[in-house]
């Protein structure tokens, strides 16, 4: 699959908003007077395979590490294996003087500072594996209760597992369907990008989107709390100007076709001067917020109608963090089959040119506020606005053989691909993954 990319987005080319203190209060106002209705999305599969890689490995220098700093850690490292088999959101990550918390538990904790609505209650949404339900609601049920009683809130918890019916088919080499022993088809989940469905069922005015490992001990939430609302401000600002916008159109559209009557007077003139300073003020509000250029030509009901279009999307604002060597998409300004410019976050297999990547100045650690309703308050149907093309090829073995897939795209890559996206640079402290069991030793974790 190959990308038309115009150049990585950076502050210097507005690609990325690097805001000033004025932008940064008005947001904050913005979060603050916001009383419509939040949730957190926190994708939750995962096993803690990849994390204990260096055991199974028997890598020695990171034993030795662990034991070593084993006060400070909240995993048992006598009995490390008991943890290999367990989703990463109920391993222990970190200890408090009266106990230990599991990344679900922070979740929880974060949500109550920044997603709280006005009645106090706190709407988060984990998708999980089915063979690991039980688990996370007895996580739930235990620590649940105690926690809305430190931080006055009531929580609104709810899960989901990935829909069977996103499940990819497996090829051969050959392209032919990979045939099991006993002659069935060998299917597979289609990558986070089958998440779309999951998250098109959230019936919120906006959604936090946190990956379930990205989390801090509660000392060191300030940073996260204070970004993650930024973002909602920025959400809402951004909401609402695309909304005024296709108002504006609208009726200036609606008067100019009234006033074309047989006698066509100066209201005419009028109503079509308005309509094009309307037409003109969107697409500069495009072009500043989102990086969506678009050409200027042809009729103008039917410019106005495009214009119309590019507005009533999802929107969706993404914190960028400083690249400074850490894994992550890529943040690009790409090139659309309509002549149009967009914003996108890129893997690296997706970039044919390596050199476009070195040049990327920063990267997407999954910190999105996002809204997924239209300008009528209705929820938008997601597959629109997804671009299947940029759907990824994976090769896994089973058996002793090599099964080929096609991954769907990626719920933050491909498949938010026609979103309205404005990416914000926010510091490298809202970024603290646990990728490795030796993270658990660093100081936002241990």
């Amino acid at each position: 699959m190959s990308l038309s990319i115009s150049q990585a987005a950076s502050v210097e080319n507005g690609g990325i908003k690097k805001l000033s203190k004025v932008q940064i209060k008005r947001a904050l106002q913005s979060a603050d007077s916001f009383n419509g209705s939040l949730c957190k999305f926190v994708p939750s599969s995962g096993a803690a395979t990849r994390m204990f890689k260096p055991l199974f490995e028997n890598n020695k220098q990171v034993i030795k590490e662990l034991k070593s700093g084993s006060n400070r850690l909240a995993i048992d490292v006598e009995h490390i294996e008991r943890y290999y088999s367990m989703p990463k959101g109920i391993i222990p990550f970190h200890k408090y003087e009266y106990g230990v918390r599991t990344p679900f538990e922070e979740h929880l904790v974060e949500g109550a500072l920044y997603a709280k609505g006005s009645d106090d209650v706190v709407n988060l949404h984990f998708t999980i594996s089915k063979e690991h339900r039980a688990a996370f609601k007895r996580l739930c049920n235990r620590v649940v209760p105690q926690l809305e009683r430190d931080l006055g809130c009531k929580f609104n918890i709810s899960f989901s597992v990935q829909s069977a019916s996103t499940d990819v088919q497996a090829y051969t080499k050959e392209g032919k369907p990979f045939l099991l022993a006993d002659g069935s088809l060998l299917k597979r989940p289609g990558g986070h990008g089958a998440l779309l469905k999951n998250l098109g069922s959230i019936d919120a005015d906006f959604i936090f989107i946190k990956n379930i490992d990205n989390v801090v001990k509660e000392s060191l939430l300030e940073d996260t709390v204070h970004w993650k609302r930024v973002l909602l401000g920025r959400a809402v600002e951004l909401q609402g100007e695309c909304y005024l916008h296709i108002l504006n159109i609208c009726e200036a559209v609606q008067d100019a076709v009234t006033a074309n009557g047989p006698k066509r007077s100066s209201a005419f003139s009028e109503a079509m001067d308005r309509l094009k300073n309307e037409i003109d003020a969107a697409l500069k509000f495009l072009s500043r917020e989102f990086s969506v250029v678009m050409k200027k030509e042809g009729d103008i009901f039917d410019l106005s109608d495009r214009v119309i279009e590019k507005l009533n999307r999802p929107i969706r604002v993404c914190g960028m963090v400083k690249n400074e060597g850490q894994p992550g998409g890529g943040p690009f300004i790409c090139n659309e089959a309509d002549g149009s410019t967009s914003l996108q976050i890129l893997e690296s297999v997706q970039i044919e040119d390596k050199n476009l990547m070195k040049q990327s100045t920063h990267f997407n650690p999954v910190d999105i506020v996002c809204c997924i309703k239209n300008f009528a308050g209705e929820k938008f149907n997601l597959k629109k606005f997804a671009d299947f093309s940029a759907a990824l090829n994976v090769e896994k073995s089973f058996e002793g053989k090599t099964a080929y897939y096609k991954e769907l795209p990626g719920l933050w890559n491909g498949s938010m691909s026609r979103w309205n996206t404005q990416f914000v640079e926010v510091p490298l402290s809202t970024f603290n993954p646990v990728k490795s069991v030796q993270d658990l030793l660093s100081p936002a974790h241990s």
